[in-house]
């Protein structure tokens, strides 16, 4: 198989010293880091985002420099580059990384300050026609995202006109399975262990309830 892994354009005006290699940037958030507090506290925001997000960015583009992938061509999309990736053994260390920034960058758009509540008319007439009825969906999101052992995430996803909640380890994600994933929610502790310890259910329930941006998830419906 020809390796072709390719980087996003991205342009930043004053680069910092750790994205000399390549173009890859952790984007600003939407909203302030104490705004989707109490539900996710501004330590753990501002940790996730700027340490977390970041060492991922960081690491992506040292690996393009000192794996020799800066000259191949840079015309595609990170989709493509995490999907190529996944499929060739050298590169899993490319494609852990790619693939967590690209998680992160749709994590960070799903929730926003004073979240859940209505859900768009589109996404609602799916949502009932998938999965039963909007309560069935999130009891079933709930339940595949609690059920998980270990890191990971659990998707709403896309694939030929139909909704799927599927769940994947570490930095895995639908792509590599031909899906399109509209919502994602991040299980790694990290995620929330300094604002609920081991109680997983309880941010689950939280991100569920409190902070999902469902015009954002509407949005990627087409």
């Amino acid at each position: 198989m020809k390796e072709e892994v390719l980087e996003q354009k991205v342009f930043d005006p004053n680069p910092s010293p750790y994205q000399k290699y390549a173009t890859h940037v952790v984007p600003d958030l939407s909203y302030s880091y104490d705004s989707l507090a109490p539900y996710i506290s501004k330590d753990t925001l501002e940790f996730h985002h700027q340490i977390s997000h970041q060492s991922y960015v960081t690491n992506i583009n040292h690996l393009i420099k000192f794996m020799n992938l800066e000259n191949i061509s840079r015309e595609e999309p990170l989709e493509t580059m995490i999907i190529k990736s996944s499929k060739v053994e050298r590169l899993k260390p490319f494609f852990n990384n790619a693939s967590h920034h690209w998680n992160h960058i749709l994590f960070w758009q799903c929730m926003k300050p004073n979240g859940g509540g209505s859900i768009p008319p589109e996404l609602e007439t799916r949502l009932i026609s998938d999965f039963g009825s909007v309560d069935q969906f999130k009891n079933a999101f709930f339940q595949s995202a609690i059920t998980h052992h270990g890191s990971g995430w659990v998707w709403l996803s896309i694939k030929n006109n139909k909704l799927f909640i599927t769940k994947t380890n570490n930095a895995s994600n639908p792509l590599i399975d031909d899906m399109k994933p509209i919502l994602g929610c991040d299980l790694w502790e990290h995620a929330f262990f300094l604002d609920y310890r081991n109680k997983k259910q309880d941010y689950v329930k939280a991100f569920i309830n409190n902070l999902i941006n469902w015009e954002f998830v509407a949005s990627q419906l087409n």
